[in-house]
Parts: structure tokens; C-alpha cells; sequence
């Protein structure tokens, strides 16, 4: 059997790629949906921390983050998305890879993201980027349901990787 050529591509967002990122995010359920103009924003004000994969000229992959104020060798991911029709391509750890592999991205020595319990392609995704880069993972519990989300929301867990003997190998 044939296997096609994987068409997809990975490139810095843009401002016009905002409504598209919006609903690249809606159609991946249950990812929580952001306003529009956040997704602009996020496309515009931190493009360098972002990445899209596109297939075919429309987006199929997106990664929200940004560098953490404060601890400019923490890179944040905020929101992993793959659209269903791109998913079990291991694009996830394709996006996260080219991105961590940025020049932008050369002070980074860690990698945080918060998950609920119950994510479980979010765990595996980011305990496969952990094993790829030699590290472990820590987690603990970061935005309680009770305090921070006053029990309409799941908590989420701050997981941690760090990057700092990989990504001086890459570099």
C-alpha cells in the first residue's frame, strides 16, 4: 500500500489567521473556545510562541503560548488543537517539536501547560515530549475546581517538563 506524502506544513501565525484559529478551536471539542479577538491577539502579539500546521492551505493544528512573564526560559502552552480530521498523525508532537526548534525558542529550559485529570491525549502528548527530550514530567495541582474555578470547572494541573540538557543539544 501507498502512503501520500504528508502535506502538512508549520509556520508563525499571522493577524489575518485569527478567525481561522477560532474556528480551527471550535471545531475541536471540548477544547474551551476563546473569543475571536483573543485568538487574534494571539496570532498577532505572540506569533513567535505560536505555531499553525496547515494542510492544503487551511489550518489543522494550532499551539497557543507564550513565554512566562517573569521566567523568560518558560515556555507556556496554552491550547493544543488538531482539527478531526488531522488527528492520529502525530501532529501534536510534530507542532510542539518544530516550535521548541525556533531560534525564538533558545532561552527555554522548561515547558509548562496545565491539564485536567481527565485529558488523557493531553497527558500522553506531553509525557511522549518529555520522553523524546530525556526529561520526566511533574504535575501538581495549579487551578483547583473549588478556589479558583468555583466548581464549574475541573482542576487543572500545572505540568512541568524541563528542557535544559535537550534543548542544549539541539541547539
Amino acid at each position: 500500500m501507498h502512503t501520500p506524502p504528508d502535506r502538512t506544513s508549520f509556520r508563525k501565525p499571522r493577524a489575518s489567521d485569527g478567525s481561522d484559529i477560532w474556528a480551527l478551536v471550535r471545531a475541536c471539542k471540548p477544547l474551551d473556545e476563546n473569543s475571536m479577538y483573543c485568538n487574534l491577539l494571539q496570532c498577532d502579539h505572540f506569533a513567535d510562541s505560536c505555531i499553525i500546521a496547515e494542510r492544503d492551505g487551511r489550518p489543522v493544528g494550532w499551539i497557543s503560548g507564550y513565554l512566562r512573564p517573569g521566567a523568560p526560559d518558560t515556555l507556556f502552552v496554552w491550547q493544543v488543537a488538531v482539527h478531526p480530521d488531522a488527528r492520529g498523525l502525530g501532529l501534536g508532537s510534530r507542532m510542539l517539536d518544530a516550535l521548541l526548534a525556533r531560534d525564538e525558542m533558545k532561552p527555554v529550559r522548561q515547558l509548562q501547560t496545565t491539564i485536567t485529570r481527565d485529558n488523557a491525549p493531553s497527558w500522553a502528548l506531553f509525557r511522549s515530549l518529555a520522553a523524546r527530550h530525556g526529561s520526566e514530567l511533574s504535575e501538581t495541582p495549579y487551578f483547583t475546581q473549588d478556589r479558583h474555578f468555583a466548581g464549574a470547572a475541573p482542576t487543572e494541573h500545572m505540568v512541568t517538563i524541563p528542557l535544559g540538557a535537550a534543548m542544549a543539544r539541539v541547539a
